[in-house]
């Protein structure tokens, strides 16, 4: 049985953290077409976290872009390691590349492209990308 593996995809209880981002939440699936070179994006228009010096909140629009390779990320680990940051307290350019550095750390990506685009805060926004590319 393909998926056999992911543990929260379709289990009946789903346990929310919002302070420890942790790349043990992600979960990934066998690419069924490891030699073609294909494109996944995923975009979370709801992502929030916190500023590490006033606590306010950040919030943002990110976009993950990636060829796979072995593996591929199952998209309701992916949901719930986002939703770890709510309550997170880390400037956007770290936010940005932790979530990098834990996704390639998962799936071991032949490529990939996280991009943040932070809210406006006192009239600048921001946006961070940044990229991995396999040795």
């Amino acid at each position: 049985m393909e998926g056999k593996e992911l543990k929260q995809l379709g289990s009946k209880k789903t346990n929310y953290s919002y302070d420890k981002p942790n790349m043990m939440t992600l979960e990934t699936f066998e690419n069924k077409y490891p030699n073609r070179d294909y494109e996944i994006q995923f975009s979370f228009s709801e992502f929030t976290s916190l500023c590490p010096k006033t606590g306010q909140p950040d919030f943002a629009f990110i976009e993950i872009l990636y060829i796979a390779d072995q593996k591929c990320i199952e998209t309701k680990s992916l949901k719930l390691y986002l939703f770890t940051y709510r309550q997170y307290g880390s400037f956007m350019e770290t936010i940005v590349n932790k979530i990098l550095e834990d996704l390639v750390g998962a799936c071991q990506p032949v490529w990939m492209q996280v991009t943040g685009k932070f809210n406006a805060r006192g009239g600048i926004s921001i946006e961070v990308t940044a990229e991995h590319y396999q040795e």
